[in-house]
């Protein structure tokens, strides 16, 4: 079977190119937390002060005497086997000699900048030599001068990235950043309690699921889903009024108890217990979720579309092992290696040639929309446009004050 060509229409291009004005996180957790925490943050969340680069001096690479790197990462972004080792990363420790630290510590973008902002700025080690953030944070660290140049020669894997990924203005020809894992946000629904299924996310408001709701903590998803149904280009010209009409939504629903929980990944046990039957979800955990606990979960584009977003390698100014690092990274943009960790993770792979190897190994699995996308499929999935400072203060702020009911 031959492999899906890249997108190549210009909208589609741009669509996927625009990972860098995304604004969307993959996992915002507040479990845990509570979502006055993740409030109480923002203010000390914009790196640089608003954009503006610092000037730092990049670490002493001592990669060629200490041979280790340490890896921070979402859950549930890397194949694991059921005695909780990861193959695929056993397996470049055995080719490298190169020993892994691999944490599972990033539950939220602002949560996990804010526990490493003070290194950041000063340009000190973080104790991470490589982090995976969405791609809105990348952009302003990038632009605050926090993470270091990659080096094409240790990365020549570089080449198999997908071209449409290759060159968003936050960092034009990726210099300094690297693609790891896209996906959707959308809705799903238990086929046993709702046989007919849902179409719309103004079906998540019909007075039979009232008290059965779950929605995404993660503002740019759950409010991207709303304003689209409401007509909203989000990827285009909209601004405050806009925002407002899906916020007025938002809190009628929450008001009325019609929403039960606004969660972040924890949303997915409230899934399992039936606590909820219908929710706003990401794609990727559907699909896990049925594996481990019985097929009776489907996820689905609301006829208005989806929303898409986009997770990135960077490596932090204060890191003493940007080789090793790099080393890494180029071993994960081997399409054998993509694939491997794609099927696992349900997730859109940025590696071109991962789909060739993908219908070797479960053809399919390789055929999921969701892991490997067609240019029909990106086409109905939206990013949220870009956000100034203030609007993401601002916008963020009012969607949580509503979580909390004020």
């Amino acid at each position: 079977m031959q492999q899906r060509p890249l997108p190549q229409d210009p909208i589609i291009r741009q669509l996927i190119s625009q990972a860098r004005a995304s604004q969307l996180s993959r996992r915002t957790v507040l479990a845990g937390m509570g979502a006055s925490a993740t409030a109480l943050t923002l203010a000390a969340c914009t790196p640089g002060g608003g954009g503006t680069a610092t000037t730092l001096t990049p670490a002493k690479d001592l990669s060629d005497s200490e041979k280790v790197v340490t890896w921070a990462n979402w859950a549930a972004y890397l194949d694991e086997a059921d005695d909780g080792s990861y193959p695929t990363l056993d397996r470049f420790i055995e080719q490298t000699g190169i020993d892994v630290t691999y944490l599972v510590e990033i539950d939220d973008n602002n949560t996990f900048y804010g526990k490493i902002k003070d290194q950041l700025a000063l340009g000190q080690d973080t104790g991470y030599d490589t982090f995976c953030l969405t791609e809105w944070m990348v952009s302003k660290l990038i632009r605050a001068g926090f993470v270091q140049d990659l080096s094409e020669a240790n990365i020549p894997n570089k080449k198999n990235l997908t071209t449409a990924l290759l060159n968003p203005d936050f960092d034009p020809g990726r210099t300094k950043s690297v693609p790891c894992q896209n996906g959707f946000a959308g809705i799903c629904w238990n086929k046993t309690r709702v046989p007919e299924g849902i179409a719309s996310v103004s079906d998540l408001w019909k007075p039979e699921f009232a008290g059965k709701v779950g929605v995404l903590s993660e503002m740019r998803d759950t409010m991207g889903l709303i304003m689209l149904d409401q007509g909203v280009d989000i990827t285009g010209d909209w601004g405050d009024d806009e925002y407002q009409a899906a916020l007025d939504v938002f809190s009628e629903q929450i008001a009325s108890g019609q929403i039960r929980n606004v969660k972040g990944n924890s949303y997915l046990s409230d899934l399992a217990s039936e606590d909820t039957w219908v929710a706003i979800c990401w794609s990727g955990d559907i699909t896990v979720l049925n594996a481990e606990s019985g097929d009776n979960w489907e996820f689905a584009f609301p006829e208005a579309g989806a929303t898409l977003w986009g997770d990135t390698f960077v490596v932090p100014m204060g890191s003493p092992h940007k080789t090793n690092a790099e080393t890494l990274i180029n071993y994960y943009y081997e399409p054998e290696v993509a694939a491997e960790v794609a099927l696992w993770v349900n997730y859109i792979t940025p590696v071109d040639g991962a789909y060739d190897v993908a219908v070797g190994l479960d053809p399919e699995l390789a055929e999921n929309q969701l892991i490997f996308p067609t240019e029909e499929t990106l086409a109905k999935s939206h990013i949220f446009r870009s956000l100034t400072d203030q609007e993401d203060f601002d916008y963020t702020e009012q969607f949580q004050n509503v979580v909390l009911g004020a």
